[in-house]
């Protein structure tokens, strides 16, 4: 199976996989700090303690999914990257083109 030219060809794909990855880290965090401040700031007006607790908690786990989601692309990488005889098949596909084009969809072509 040929896949010298994957990467090349699917680069229109991977690039626009990598324009919606970069949305995505865009708007997850300012959605996490736009909810938190309205949460925490309906809580603190009531002044109830316990439901100041409670949005708390629930912003920390927000922004903890925000992280893990931002940080995807990079544990895929880092992962394929630890898979014995992986630097063969990058080598093979120009997996650096794909890699641009998923990551910095902006360098793509």
């Amino acid at each position: 199976m040929d896949v010298s030219n994957f990467c090349t060809e699917a680069s229109d794909v991977l690039g626009f996989i990598g324009w919606i990855l970069t949305f995505f880290k865009i708007a997850i965090p300012i959605v996490i700090i736009a909810y938190g401040m309205l949460d925490l700031g309906k809580a603190v007006v009531a002044s109830k303690d316990d439901e100041i607790k409670k949005q708390t908690k629930q912003l920390l786990m927000r922004a903890i999914a925000g992280i893990f989601i931002f940080f995807i692309p990079s544990l895929v990488l880092w992962l394929f990257g630890a898979i014995a005889g992986y630097n063969e098949a990058t080598d093979r596909a120009n997996f650096e083109i794909c890699q641009r084009c998923v990551l910095r969809p902006w360098e793509c072509r």
